[in-house]
């Protein structure tokens, strides 16, 4: 895998920039009100993120754009100053920031981070007919998870480049569609999104996670089975820690997390990668994954998460991430059939659905998951493509037609659910903006039948306008 060294900060505000295969520039949001910025704004300055650029190349922001707009800055308070090795990475985590030089302006309503997060979760379980305890009690501890900056007033930016989602809002929300029409909410959380290092912000999630193991009898031994891989001294890259909840309509919660392979550098991800699948028991299944991944890796691919199921689940899945850089539906589908018994075709079809007939993905790029759990160590038993559909579609409307044709095609049905969902999350019409549907992914297990999700950004900082191309066309080659 490739080395994310990179030059040591000279003094301009640090960036933790994105990392990943795509490689634009990345920014941050803030609004800067109709009549100017506030007597105690910070400078805001704009950042680049081109690759081979310093992090001190920052420029005013007084001839970038106008008063009234949300502007792609940075503020040198608003961002906790990092290390330069968290900091300086050239490229954008699976693509999670948009090109962002423009806002359509419309903001929230809500005045916190903790106001806006808990108001769109709870109308999110009430949408999808989740309203347990267990859920109301997820709904009751989020702002804890997100600890000090759950108070954060929204104008005033967000606390850190977080890259769970593209406006760097700290959190993702997403629904679940099985065939059997019972739904699940997730929500999805940087619980150190405030800190001031990766290590301080690897250590907030722990107590997160702590936290959320004593409220749901949840054992969190997996985690420190591999702590030294992934939350080292000295950790490295965008993001140290992630936790989500997965949130039924009877039940408590089970608990995922989502750990950093390049927590050491870029170079040792396969390394590291392998000892944590060793470590579970899986360890005969790196050398086939490695076989068969070198038509992908290392140029063209990149291990981005280790994730873990603690808790409440059925069968608790080991999880490995990668992203596909201009990955081709065929390419797609020669990944999908890493799953036994599984139909790579019917992959094949789900991505050119959902990326609106795209035949190479070169723009955000594919994301692959394959788990693994104790009734297979050689070979995965499950697959979940995620096609970024933010990047592909013009708006919104487009997005969602296309998650809508997604779940009628692998009888996920929910067509209302969906619509419910995308209203309980924000106001503004869908054809003003692109981006609040994220992802839409197809998950298939060797075990179960397959699961639509519909993954969601809180859109707290910002929204990207529609994307200037006409609203039947895909973005990308072959469109």
């Amino acid at each position: 895998m490739r080395s994310l060294a990179a030059p040591t900060c000279t003094g301009a505000p640090e960036c933790r920039t994105s990392s990943g295969p795509r490689m634009p520039n990345s920014y941050v949001l803030v609004t800067v009100p109709p009549s100017g910025p506030r007597p105690d704004t910070p400078q805001l300055t704009t950042v680049s993120d081109r690759p081979g650029a310093d992090c001190n190349c920052a420029r005013p922001l007084s001839d970038r754009c106008a008063t009234g707009v949300t502007a792609v800055v940075e503020t040198v308070d608003s961002f906790p100053c990092r290390t330069p090795e968290a900091a300086m990475n050239s490229s954008a985590l699976s693509g999670y920031a948009f090109d962002l030089e423009r806002s359509t302006g419309v903001g929230p309503t809500t005045s916190t981070l903790r106001e806006h997060l808990t108001g769109q979760l709870q109308r999110l379980l009430d949408a999808a007919d989740v309203t347990c305890s267990w859920a109301r009690d997820a709904v009751r501890l989020l702002p804890g998870l997100l600890g000090p900056v759950a108070g954060r007033p929204l104008d005033a930016g967000p606390p850190s480049p977080s890259f769970v989602s593209d406006d760097h809002s700290p959190a993702e929300l997403s629904v679940s569609f099985a065939s059997d029409g019972v739904p699940t909410v997730r929500v999805l959380v940087e619980p150190g999104c405030g800190a001031r290092t990766v290590a301080d912000s690897g250590r907030a999630g722990l107590r997160a996670l702590h936290r959320m193991a004593s409220c749901w009898n949840v054992d969190a031994e997996p985690v420190a089975r591999v702590k030294d891989l992934f939350l080292p001294a000295a950790a490295r890259g965008p993001f140290s820690l992630w936790c989500a909840l997965d949130l039924r309509r009877s039940g408590p919660p089970g608990v995922k997390v989502y750990l950093n392979p390049e927590a050491h550098s870029g170079d040792r991800a396969a390394e590291v990668v392998e000892e944590a699948l060793t470590r579970f028991g899986f360890g005969p299944a790196w050398p086939a994954l490695t076989a068969r991944a070198a038509s992908w890796c290392p140029d063209r691919g990149r291990l981005l998460f280790f994730a873990l199921d603690l808790g409440h689940w059925q069968e608790p899945r080991v999880k490995l991430y990668i992203a596909h850089q201009g990955f081709s539906v065929e390419e797609a589908e020669a990944v999908a059939g890493l799953l036994p018994g599984g139909t790579p075709q019917r992959v094949g079809d789900f991505c050119r659905t959902v990326g609106g007939g795209a035949r190479r993905f070169d723009r955000l790029p594919l994301v692959s998951c394959l788990s693994f759990t104790r009734r297979d160590r050689e070979r995965p038993s499950g697959h979940t493509l995620h096609v970024p559909v933010r990047d592909y579609a013009r708006d919104d409307c487009v997005a969602r037609d296309r998650a809508a044709a997604a779940l009628g095609a692998h009888g996920g049905g929910g067509t209302a659910l969906l619509d419910k969902a995308l209203a309980a999350m924000t106001p503004r019409r869908l054809s003003d903006g692109v981006g609040l549907i994220s992802y839409v992914s197809l998950a298939r297990s060797t075990a179960g039948p397959p699961r639509v999700t519909v993954y969601l950004s809180p859109e707290a900082y910002a929204i990207h306008p529609p994307h200037d191309l006409p609203r039947d066309t895909a973005l990308g080659e072959g469109a």
